[in-house]
């Protein structure tokens, strides 16, 4: 029987899957998932597990936090932000700004913000690209969206987000805490 996990983009969970194939007879099945719907599959039951980013309602879930992710604005390569400290940028150097896509922490530049449409982080990037505001994603869907004509510089202080893996608490059995094992870096013959 096949293990499904789901992933939010930006998420690398190749590693895991290698160890998983070279410890288990199990097929695992990688599916990724858009940030908006994280737990969706999980909660329907087509999933046994999630690795998303939090925060999300866990409510049910067990949740394992596995690492933090740098927040890094991201503009067109013509605007301000390119020219910023490539150590990094502050919230009060992004408050005139026009953030495209809504921050998780639910910080909003002071400024008066237009009503942009719902959109993915690739799709905001493409927005930052064309000249109109900057976006704020972990430094991974930075990456997984670079394009060269825009720039990503990190925001020195916001809070980092954190990818976690979450799988229902009715269902914690062996192939899930193996799972959660390789996550965690267990060895194949180590034990909780």
């Amino acid at each position: 029987m096949t293990f499904r996990v789901t992933f939010v983009t930006g998420a690398t969970p190749d590693k895991w899957a290698r160890a998983w194939r070279e410890r288990r007879d199990e097929p695992l099945e990688l599916v990724p998932v858009d940030e908006t719907d994280q737990v969706v599959a999980l909660r329907a039951g087509e999933a046994d597990m999630a690795i998303v980013r939090l925060p999300v309602d866990t409510d049910g879930l067990h949740c394992v936090r596995l690492y933090e992710e740098l927040p890094v604005v991201v503009a067109g390569r013509e605007h301000l932000v390119a020219a910023a400290d490539p150590d990094g940028v502050t919230l009060a150097d992004l408050d005139d700004e026009q953030l495209v896509l809504p921050h998780p922490s639910g910080w909003t530049p002071s400024a008066e913000q237009l009503a942009w449409p719902p959109m993915t982080p690739g799709e905001a990037v493409e927005t930052v690209a064309a000249g109109t505001g900057v976006a704020v994603v972990p430094m991974s869907v930075a990456r997984l969206h670079a394009r060269k004509d825009v720039v990503a510089r990190p925001v020195l202080d916001l809070d980092p987000t954190t990818v976690a893996l979450v799988w229902p608490q009715a269902d914690d059995g062996e192939r899930t805490q193996a799972f959660v094992g390789i996550t965690k870096g267990r060895g194949a013959r180590s034990s909780r």
